[in-house]
């Protein structure tokens, strides 16, 4: 099977599978007409998600799914089971206490999606050029998350068209997986033994514990920032000179901003190693969390290249962790670890997304992106401290931490 065409039928697979994440963010001023939403309510949509998403994980760690199914199976059936919720929300849903639970089982299946697609790319790349690869992942959830705004920023659809809209990206992934996506040669000879314990011992070994506390950084900083952005534009003086509506400006910058910076992320994760290409986007991303309340009064032009800059930064990193657990963790148990690491940090993404909007109504949307700021500074301490030290012995990976023991691993795969 040619490795190009894997990797690109993967990529497209998480384009358009989660398509449906902010589907809902997406159309929330329409929904404040409509439904006559609440901010309580608005935060409800998205919370409600992340809660299925975390329970999605959890489920299919203590059954070791991404490990003893199929994975391309997994991946088209939970595509399209995402997809068939955001279908029957937009014919019946009429309040929030009809979409919540909706919402809550889309993100449960869209934990088969995101963490099973990791572990597909990464069993179509070797180690010295796993960095890149699962930068072209991450750009792909980037584009795909933020697809939405896109889709009622370009047209007047009404808010069930959208949703319409991006379950039928689903649906098209979910074929996409079932008929082009295999694993690759790196991936695992055989099922493991269930051991679905491996999601929390790993944390007794330094380098899956230094990557996933990275990563938890990481990630009390980067849904917060994708979910309310456009409430943080909408409030800015300069709101109504960004380039197009606020949905295209969401996703010129955090999506096609966030896309670039993933493939750069990758490429310094290959050229430079892991450790220095996350220190280099946590701590850019913390800087524009601790600059938000000065730009919030830029001018239209700076407004947009800083909030650019930012959805590059934000998410950078985030193929960089995938990659580090994917060398330091046990070869066997990879997707596991994957699924339990996204789903804790999918938890903490909770708590912040529900505490960003609470600190605007107290202090205004100018510093509420000040609470951001201890995630990705917490993640670069962990990450400084993950490049001083080696993989364990009993990784594939375990020399990775420099260039000289990514190159013998690859020949090694070769």
């Amino acid at each position: 099977m040619n490795v190009g065409v894997q990797r690109a039928a993967i990529a497209a697979v998480q384009v358009l599978g989660l398509a449906v994440w902010f589907s809902m963010s997406a159309v929330v001023p329409s929904l404040r007409s409509d439904w006559g939403l609440t901010a309580g309510g608005a935060v409800w949509l998205t919370a409600s998600v992340q809660f299925g998403f975390v329970a999605g994980a959890v489920a299919s760690t203590a059954l070791n799914l991404a490990d003893r199914v199929p994975p391309q199976r997994l991946l088209a059936a939970s595509a399209a089971a995402a997809a068939a919720c955001t279908v029957v929300l937009a014919l019946v849903a009429d309040r929030p206490a009809v979409a919540v639970p909706l919402r809550f089982m889309t993100g449960a299946f869209l934990a088969g999606v995101y963490p099973t697609g990791m572990k597909l790319m990464a069993s179509w790349a070797g180690s010295a050029g796993r960095g890149r690869t699962m930068g072209v992942l991450i750009a792909a959830l980037t584009l795909g998350s933020t697809l939405p705004h896109l889709i009622a920023g370009l047209g007047s659809l009404p808010w069930q068209g959208v949703l319409l809209a991006a379950a039928a990206a689903g649906f098209v992934g979910s074929v996409i997986a079932l008929v082009l996506v295999r694993p690759g040669p790196h991936a695992a000879s055989a099922a493991p033994a269930r051991n679905p314990r491996y999601a929390l011992t790993m944390f007794t070994e330094r380098g899956p514990r230094l990557a996933n506390l990275g990563y938890f950084g990481h990630m009390w900083e980067l849904y917060a920032l994708w979910t309310w952005i456009p409430s943080f534009l909408l409030a800015a003086p300069a709101a109504r000179g960004l380039p197009g509506s606020v949905g295209s400006t969401v996703f010129l910058a955090m999506g096609l901003g966030g896309a670039a910076g993933c493939l750069l992320g990758g490429w310094g994760a290959d050229r430079f190693g892991r450790s220095p290409a996350a220190l280099a986007a946590l701590l850019l991303s913390g800087l524009c969390c601790l600059l938000s309340p000065l730009l919030f009064h830029a001018p239209p032009l700076l407004l947009f290249a800083f909030c650019t800059l930012w959805g590059a930064a934000v998410i950078a990193d985030s193929g960089v962790f995938s990659t580090s657990l994917s060398e330091v963790a046990d070869h066997r148990y990879i997707g596991t670890a994957l699924t339990g690491q996204t789903a804790i940090g999918f938890a903490l993404t909770v708590v912040s997304i529900q505490l960003t909007p609470l600190l605007a109504e107290a202090v205004g949307w100018e510093y509420a992106f000040l609470l951001l700021a201890p995630g990705p500074l917490a993640g670069a301490l962990a990450m400084r401290a993950f490049g001083r030290g080696a993989a364990p012995a009993h990784s594939p990976a375990g020399r990775l931490l420099t260039a000289e023991g990514r190159a013998r691993a690859g020949e090694r795969a070769g």
